[in-house]
């Protein structure tokens, strides 16, 4: 069945893409690069740089590397480094031929179009315009990352510039109305939570009144079981039809209203506004059913009730309280149970100000999660522990999902759609200090499904986090190419779903620490199915394990240790990008990772600073573009070690697309600064050809070496890996 597809889709490709219509494509207003000129030798010395005020270029007698003052300087060397080799090697038209080709598909399936598995719905307009610009991606994708962290680091107003930013890139409108204000000094805060509260009630009306009182009933009943229960593998789901008919009605959502009602909600989160909360008096006692321990206060009001807790230890059975929509805890040691956020409750605002608390349940759309609502938690001190199953800790279907952790040594563990997963809304998880663990199986950790903006950031600590380890990953049986392994999707993934929908948006940023990095398939800064993911680490030495050492439950792994798809790789008409700010490093990984990308794809792996070992042991690894891909690996200084032969390494096969119309494959490894070791066994201080002639290995500027005219090489071996004899050519479509 998959033959007989590939070859009608090869007689369907030769009856579209003509010459004449490739001779338009080739005059159209789309730039590579700001115009690239072929006026260099491959083995002319080391290209010049362009001085600016962000690069410094030290005497020879120093050092021959250009200096880069910070990240955006490096991506503008990174940048020059492609344009000028490509030029020098006459492939600038070729990557024109890339580019336009991808834009041409996409354009096949724009809309309600449907082109064999490829669907136009929920297409994002920045994903668009990423993949119609491969050369100025990197540069900007670092940029988004990076504005990201700055905005989050300010504990006071940070999440508004953050959701600001979400906002334009989801296609959602600018917000009409304005914040509610507060006065840190004089106002009420409970007043102001009042306030609040009335106006998320409010927006959430507004973003289902598109929706008819039959598609409200059709998606509660159904969202749950059709995208979440019912499913064992990450790229697609068990019904796809009846999926696509969800993701239709999702998309008549009023998602700027969904905006509005999270963005109203981010003062709340604000340390100064929860010191003033740790001030309300607790000298009087009330009842609530639900609640054993020591209540304050009850407020009823015509948006919901408030009920405040004391400073002991409380338990809250929140689905008993169901007609609560903000819990206010003043300290203690306390116990959350479940609190589903739904179309029956579909405010929920838990505020815990103090303590090591617990928030456990099973049930879908707790622990500032929700389907088809809005939900947020925010813990201010302690050492928490959050466990639950599905759809959970900062995770939506259709709304918005807010999980703000301040402090503490936390854990996080779930299975599904957890720890900032987004599907049609907002998933946003933020920890801003401790030693943190997370833990889930599938669709974790900064997950951006479709119309989905899905991110977890932990600003500071020592962090471990894990996906995978319970799934057989869906390559098993592939006929083609079967890889032993599990699920993963997640760590800054941005995915669609295959004959579905196009992806979302998913970002994972960890602000510093030595951390463990454990993922199976398809996980960790990496895009899917038209779909656009980001991950990043500014600062410790880091370890990227790959494959998840221990299986989900703790025991032994069942499968092989294997990775497919992971740090920096982009699949099917998508892009995703790893970056690395500080430490010495290790990346392990199998196949297909480390700067990747497949099927018409974008993928980066860029590691600023660090002595560092890239430690991947199959083929297909280490910026390669594979069936008409862009594929990069840039590493800025340190002594680092490059493990495997395939650094680089461009295939000349092509089955997916036609040749020459598709451009051909793209792949670079730039190493600047250090010295280095290759398993492909090329030198410092040298270029070298890998394989066909869009396969580049770049090493420049080791200090300890005297600089001497680079070379060029042509290291067209024959790759080896321990994990698979197959060729490139016989690997999965999936």
């Amino acid at each position: 069945m998959r033959r007989r597809f590939r070859s009608e889709r090869r007689r369907w490709l030769r009856s579209v893409l003509t010459v004449p219509f490739y001779g338009a494509l080739l005059g159209c207003s789309v730039v590579c690069g700001g115009g690239m000129k072929a006026d260099a030798q491959e083995g002319e010395p080391r290209s010049t740089f362009q001085s600016g005020e962000s690069l410094v270029v030290l005497p020879a007698s120093a050092s021959t590397k250009p200096v880069a003052r910070n990240s955006a300087a490096k991506m503008k060397i990174l940048t020059e480094e492609i344009t000028s080799q490509l030029r020098q090697r006459k492939l600038d038209q070729s990557l024109l031929q890339f580019q336009n080709y991808t834009g041409y598909q996409l354009n096949l399936s724009t809309g309600t179009r449907h082109v064999n598995e490829v669907t136009g719905n929920c297409r994002l307009s920045w994903y668009d315009s990423l993949m119609r610009n491969p050369l100025t991606t990197p540069a900007e994708s670092e940029a988004f990352t990076r504005y990201l962290f700055e905005s989050l680091k300010n504990e006071n107003g940070g999440l508004d510039r953050t959701m600001a930013m979400a906002r334009s890139k989801m296609d959602v409108p600018l917000k009409t109305k304005a914040g509610i204000p507060f006065d840190r000094e004089s106002d009420d805060p409970l007043a102001f939570v009042s306030a609040v509260l009335e106006r998320v009630q409010q927006s959430h009306s507004e973003s289902l009144a598109p929706l008819t009182p039959a598609e409200l009933s059709q998606l509660s009943r159904e969202l749950y079981p059709l995208l979440v229960s019912q499913n064992d593998v990450g790229y697609t789901l068990a019904n796809r039809g009846r999926g696509r008919k969800i993701c239709d009605m999702l998309e008549k959502m009023d998602r700027g209203a969904i905006h509005d009602a999270a963005e109203v909600m981010m003062p709340l989160s604000d340390k100064d506004f929860l010191e003033r909360l740790k001030r309300i008096p607790d000298d009087t006692r009330v009842r609530v059913a639900g609640v054993s321990g020591t209540v304050v206060k009850r407020i009823d009001t015509p948006s919901g009730s408030i009920v405040i807790g004391g400073r002991g230890p409380n338990t809250y059975d929140l689905d008993a309280m169901s007609d609560v929509n903000v819990v206010i805890d003043l300290g203690g040691n306390d116990v959350y149970r479940e609190g589903t956020v739904s179309l029956d409750r579909p405010v929920l605002i838990t505020l815990d100000l103090d303590g090591n608390d617990s928030y456990v349940g099973s049930k879908p759309g707790i622990q500032g999660a929700a389907i088809l609502g809005i939900s947020m938690l925010v813990d201010l001190a302690g050492n928490d522990r959050y466990q639950a199953k599905d759809m959970a800790q900062a995770s939506c279907l259709g709304g918005a999902g807010i999980l703000v952790d301040h402090s503490g040594d936390d854990r996080y563990s779930g299975f599904r759609r957890v720890q900032g997963q987004a599907f049609a809304g907002i998933g946003l998880l933020l920890d801003r200090d401790g030693n943190d663990q997370y833990h889930g199986a599938m669709w974790t950790q900064g997950m951006g499904c479709p119309l989905g903006f899905g991110m977890l950031a932990d600003m500071d600590g020592r962090d471990h986090y894990y996906t995978g380890g319970h799934f057989i990953c869906s390559y098993a049986d592939d006929e083609d190419n079967p890889t032993p392994g599990y699920e993963g999707w997640g760590q800054g993934v941005g995915a669609g779903l295959r004959s579905v929908a196009s992806g979302g948006i998913g970002v994972m940023l960890d602000g510093g620490g030595d951390d463990i990095y454990e993922f199976d398939y398809l996980s960790h800064g990496g895009g899917y199915w038209l779909g656009l993911g980001f991950a990043r680490d500014f600062g410790g030495n880091d370890q990227r394990v790959g494959a998840t050492v221990k299986s989900f439950s703790g025991g032994r792994r069942g499968e092989p240790s294997f990775q497919r798809f992971g740090m920096g790789f982009g699949c099917h008409y998508a892009a995703g990008f790893c970056f690395d700010d500080e430490g010495n490093d290790t990346y392990n990984g199998t196949i297909m990772g480390l700067g990747h990308a497949w099927d018409a794809s974008i993928g980066l792996l860029s590691d600023f600073s660090g002595d560092d070992q890239y430690r991947s042991n199959g083929k297909t690894t280490q910026g390669n573009g594979s069936q008409a891909g862009l594929g990069i690996l840039f590493d800025y200084d340190g002594d680092d070690r490059y493990r495997n032969h395939s650094q680089g390494y461009a295939s000349s096969s092509i089955s997916y697309h036609e040749m020459p119309h598709c451009g051909g494959n793209f792949s670079f490894l730039i190493d600047h600064g250090g010295t280095d070791g290759y398993g492909s066994r090329v030198r410092n201080n040298s270029i070298s050809r890998r394989g066909s002639n869009g396969g580049f290995l770049i090493d420049r500027f080791s200090p300890e070496v005297k600089a001497k005219p680079q070379t060029t090489s042509n290291t067209n071996t024959r790759r080896r890996t321990a994990t698979t004899n197959t060729t490139q050519r016989n690997s999965s479509r999936r």
